[in-house]
């Protein structure tokens, strides 16, 4: 039985969605120095590779390591929020606008949440740090399906 008769998708994908902006706000609800000390694990073992691979590493900071993980998180968001809203019969230019409104929501509440949380700050940098790892994300899976779309297209032609 294939996939998309077993389960709900459009339950699944917002599932999907309900539960990773969960994960993305329990890690701002981190106090800063449990943060700090997560970030700085993460550096050692990223200077450590560079330097096994002889990639010189003097710019790679936990400041640097903190905005790839705000912008790795909000990208895998993005391919998330693009593939629930997908589900739905929206017309082309609903899905966009329900893909911007939760791609600002979503980054501007986990901001403020930090706001709340000792030794934290909530930043503007970051919200538009967020935003642009959203649309990215949302660009890769549109460009997924766009491709796959094409190659559909050449094989039955």
């Amino acid at each position: 039985m294939k996939f998309s008769k077993r389960i709900n998708q459009p339950l699944f994908w917002t599932l999907a969605v309900v539960f990773y902006t969960g994960f993305i706000f329990h890690n701002s609800l981190t106090p800063a120095v449990e943060s700090s000390r997560q970030s700085g694990s993460v550096l050692t073992m990223v200077l450590s590779a560079a330097d096994r691979l002889g990639i010189e590493n003097g710019w790679i900071t936990e400041h640097f390591i903190r905005k790839m993980a705000h912008y790795g998180e909000y990208t895998l968001l993005g391919i998330l929020l693009a593939a629930a809203v997908r589900q739905y019969a929206l017309a082309a230019a609903v899905e966009r606008l329900a893909e911007c409104c939760l791609g600002f929501l979503i980054p501007f509440t986990d901001e403020t949440i930090q706001l709340f949380v000792e030794g934290r700050s909530g930043q503007i940098s970051d919200v538009w740090l967020d935003m642009a790892g959203v649309l990215t994300g949302i660009v890769v899976i549109n460009g997924i399906r766009w491709f796959v779309k094409q190659r559909m297209g050449r094989d039955r032609g």
